[in-house]
């Protein structure tokens, strides 16, 4: 089964676009690109806060690594 996680490896910020990537099987630079048109699109302050709450709701991967 496969888990979402924040990567530790291809990470810019927190890891949360690194780690989203992975668990979708496409390339990081695209979900980070899809993130800033979102960024720009909710008007900033949605997706800061999403972006926030994901940090301290995903776990590392190496805590959900065995």
């Amino acid at each position: 089964m496969k888990k979402l996680f924040r990567s530790q490896e291809d990470r810019k910020i927190a890891g949360i676009c690194g780690g989203l990537a992975q668990y979708i099987n496409i390339d990081a630079t695209l979900v980070r690109l899809i993130a800033v048109i979102l960024f720009f699109a909710t008007g900033l302050f949605p997706f800061v806060i999403g972006y926030i709450i994901g940090v301290f709701i995903i776990p590392n991967e190496e805590d959900v690594r065995e």
